[in-house]
């Protein structure tokens, strides 16, 4: 008969998530989850295989939280401008997460039309929503959620290593005005790549 139990699936998931939140994905380790855990390593491999185990579901927690900021965007006024400012508010505030799911070396190298779809479960409804927002094409608003992540991911890259500090005003300002140039410019050129 295996061992009981000490902790639950969820306990020892949310320990190692605090883990990597304070100290990025390398500092997830069975000796600091133990010790995080107020135990030893012992307790985490009668819920958990290994490690790996454990990493996939820290990975899976972070996409839920990241999803939920996903959400709240998509309830703004204009959704895909929520999404953006979301994208870069979970870089703020969850930025050892950010890095873990959008600044982590792919195994396997995407071209930039099948990134966003990998990255982002809810690609389509963003997609959706600015098609319904802006009247466009699934084409054109595929060409839009592209350049514009290109810009928002920037912005949030800076904000997660901590290189640049911006306020909400100037996040909100700067989404803007390259978005309703490229918008502009989408709508000019139609079709053409």
């Amino acid at each position: 008969m295996p061992p009981k139990a000490k902790f639950k699936k969820e306990e020892i998931t949310k320990a190692a998530l605090d883990i990597v939140k304070a100290d990025g994905f390398e500092a997830l380790t069975s000796r600091e989850l133990g010790i995080r855990l107020g135990s030893s390593a012992r307790p985490i491999f009668t819920v958990f295989k290994n490690m790996e185990e454990v990493q996939q579901a820290v990975i899976q927690s972070a996409k839920m939280l990241y999803k939920e900021y996903v959400n709240k965007g998509l309830t703004a006024e204009h959704p895909f401008k929520g999404v953006g400012t979301q994208y870069i508010l979970f870089s703020v505030n969850e930025p050892k997460l950010f890095q873990l799911l959008f600044m982590t070396e792919q195994s396997e190298i995407p071209d930039l039309k099948g990134v966003l779809p990998l990255i982002d479960e809810s690609y389509e409804k963003i997609l959706q929503s600015i098609q319904d927002d802006y009247g466009i094409n699934e084409h054109l608003a595929e060409k839009l959620y592209r350049h514009l992540w290109i810009y928002t991911h920037g912005i949030a890259t800076l904000c997660a290593t901590r290189m640049c500090r911006f306020t909400g005003a100037e996040i909100s300002s700067m989404i803007t005005e390259v978005f309703m140039s490229l918008l502009k410019n989408v709508r000019e050129c139609g079709n053409d790549d």
